[in-house]
């Protein structure tokens, strides 16, 4: 379990790096984030710090969309706030799935095929997974920035598998894969310095 874990990592760092002050992004951990959600107990360190990380890069509203194993849709307040959003299933989870499942289908390299309409098999899948999860994520920016009141201040794509949908979607506006790294090291100058 995940408090097994940190129980493990809390030891560990205070054993071998006594010195080097940690911090770990847990309840308690100064974020400067308003968590605005039903059960904020519920919400991931990565969408926390993500939020983070966006609204000082870019300001608020936005969205932050994390292709990792799912695909998280976090929605950026333009208070800096979290506000909620939507998870899907990841791109390589849904690709195994379907090889999985499929007995003629197989993975496929994630590359941006030569045309929409494949040619042949391998061509057909990579055509449904980049073209389908950019028009996944248009779809869903569409939704979330009418609700938002029409407009935000940026899409920003982040995670593994960022910038093969990056290039194919139309509502994506910036691409940093370092996103979540970014909001740590936030998080870190708030508790330390």
């Amino acid at each position: 379990t995940v408090p097994a874990v940190l129980r493990e990592m809390r030891t560990m760092l205070h054993r071998y790096y006594p010195d080097i002050p940690t911090v770990i992004v847990e309840p308690g951990i100064k974020t400067g984030v308003g968590v605005l959600t039903d059960n904020p107990k519920e919400v991931g360190t990565d969408r926390i710090v993500n939020t983070l990380a966006a609204y000082t890069l870019y300001g608020g509203p936005s969205i932050v969309v994390d292709f990792g194993t799912s695909t998280n849709f976090d929605v950026v307040s333009k208070n800096g706030e979290f506000l909620g959003g939507a998870l899907a299933a990841g791109i390589e989870i849904s690709v195994e799935a379907l090889a999985q499942r499929a007995a003629q289908l197989r993975k496929v390299e994630l590359v941006r095929p030569r045309s929409v309409i494949g040619k042949n098999t391998i061509e057909a899948l990579q055509s449904g997974t980049v073209y389908g999860f950019a028009g996944q994520v248009d779809g869903l920016v569409d939704r979330i920035t009418d609700e938002l009141g029409g407009s935000v201040n940026a899409v920003i794509a982040t995670g593994g598998l960022s910038k093969v949908v990056r290039e194919e979607s139309r509502t994506i506006t910036v691409h940093e894969p370092a996103l979540t790294l970014i909001g740590l090291r936030l998080v870190f100058e708030k508790n330390v310095n």
